[in-house]
């Protein structure tokens, strides 16, 4: 069954809880286009015009969004987003608390901004109930803690040498972990698991699946509260996919599924490995658009540093239902646990945009009627170039410029999107790829200064 909804406040409970919670500020939160996440906040005076959706912001002034002769735009909060924020330090306590809303972005005529990725989500959601199906999603989002300078900026110095599953005094990122965890605890989060992961300095949360605007939202929180906790501990909290060479990087596993009148569609006992033909039209569908996809879940330069063999990140477009090594992994549960793990997405990502073209391309694939390739056991890293054609196993793309490129061939992802979020999305992602390789890099240096 799905877990049962959380009920929404509304306006007149949410105001008593603000002044009742004596909240000094109150912060409306929205993300731009590249997933950095803003806030605009107001004090008590303000908080019956911001729970009314009054609220103005310079939308010229964030990424993507718009021109200057049009920069006016309002926050709508979703009410079913609020939560108070615990204090973060005894100096934050004692200064007020602050509460929390996630905002829609719409126009000065209140019709919805076509550059907001909340809204790019939401309509590949109402697109997945117009066929009775809502899409459930799990994250294992990793970070890496790292030491600050004496002037307090970041490092890639790692706070300590422990490695998958490792115990104190080996792992020193236990209490912090802990600590994030009951903060997260504390704002309705259900935490699953958390651990020292492969990496030196690397760590792992789990929280629980959700629907996946919820989860989308969550993936916001989650990171704010990392690095909120981390800065208190005197330590950065990145999550930045390869920060380090030679040691695995972090990503974000994706655990997809989908429901229809509350039982799991992927499940069904009869079908091969106990699988639906819903699960293997979404399946098929995840692998027929992860070209263009990547671009989206793996946004970054130094996203494609992480997607290389050797560091159980996955290289290859193919599905398992037991090794890692494929882009596409079924868990071992089944019935209602039964899930398609998507394994490339690395935390850097829009979680809004990236939830959105996973489910497009999931349905994509079901309305289609797709069947995946046969599944794949062995471990891809190992098999001949043409064994990989034989089993037509295809490769992701291999740098942010070959991603986007794909990403502008795939005119099911562009249309979930839409013109306003691609284009502003390709060309920043265009900018950077001529940035990044233009820059000269200490590599080049250290390998060519002396040799030429």
């Amino acid at each position: 069954m799905t877990p049962p909804p959380t009920p929404t406040p509304d306006r007149a409970e949410i105001l008593s809880r603000l002044r009742d919670g004596q909240i000094k500020f109150l912060r409306l939160q929205f993300t731009d286009i590249l997933g950095t996440t803003k806030n605009v906040e107001v004090p008590p005076s303000q908080f019956e015009k911001a729970l009314s959706g009054d609220v103005t912001f310079d939308g010229s002034a964030v990424e993507g969004f718009t021109r200057v002769e049009e920069s006016d735009m309002l926050l709508r909060p979703d009410l079913g987003t609020f939560l108070i924020y615990p204090p973060f330090s005894r100096e934050e306590g004692e200064r007020g608390a602050v509460a929390r809303l996630i905002c829609d972005v719409t126009l000065p005529n209140g019709v919805p901004f076509e550059g907001d990725p909340r809204l790019v989500l939401k309509r590949q959601i109402e697109r997945a109930q117009a066929r009775g199906y809502e899409m459930f999603v799990g994250t294992e989002p990793e970070f890496f803690l790292f030491e600050r300078t004496p002037a307090g900026l970041g490092s890639t110095v790692t706070h300590d040498r422990a490695g998958y599953f490792d115990l104190a005094p080996i792992d020193k990122g236990e209490r912090i972990r802990r600590e994030i965890a009951n903060k997260l605890v504390e704002m309705g989060f259900e935490i699953e698991a958390a651990h020292h992961e492969v990496a030196p300095g690397q760590h792992e949360i789990d929280f629980r699946y959700a629907p996946a605007l919820e989860t989308a939202d969550r993936i916001a929180t989650f990171k704010f509260v990392v690095k909120r906790v981390a800065l208190e501990y005197g330590l950065l909290a990145s999550f930045l996919p390869k920060p380090l060479a030679g040691v695995s990087g972090s990503g974000m596993h994706c655990h997809l599924s989908l429901f229809k009148g509350g039982q799991n569609a992927f499940a069904d006992e009869k079908g091969e490995y106990g699988l639906s033909k819903i699960a293997e039209g979404f399946i098929a569908g995840l692998l027929d658009h992860a070209e263009g996809m990547t671009a989206i879940t793996n946004p970054l330069v130094n996203s494609y540093k992480r997607l290389v063999p050797g560091f159980e990140a996955p290289v290859n477009i193919a599905w398992s239902t037991s090794n890692r090594s494929a882009l596409v992994r079924i868990p071992a549960k089944r019935g209602n646990s039964t899930r398609a793990e998507l394994r490339m997405p690395d935390p850097s990502c829009n979680p809004y945009l990236a939830l959105a073209v996973m489910l497009a391309a999931g349905l994509d694939g079901v309305e289609r009627g797709l069947e995946p390739p046969p599944a794949i056991a062995r471990n891809i890293f190992k098999m001949t170039v043409r064994e990989k054609r034989h089993h037509r196993v295809k490769e992701l793309p291999s740098d942010l410029r070959e991603a986007v490129d794909e990403l502008g061939k795939d005119e099911v992802l562009k249309q979930a999107l839409g013109d306003h979020v691609l284009d502003h999305f390709v060309a920043a992602k265009r900018a950077e790829w001529r940035e990044y390789s233009t820059a000269v890099h200490a590599w080049e240096l250290e390998r060519y200064l002396d040799l030429v």
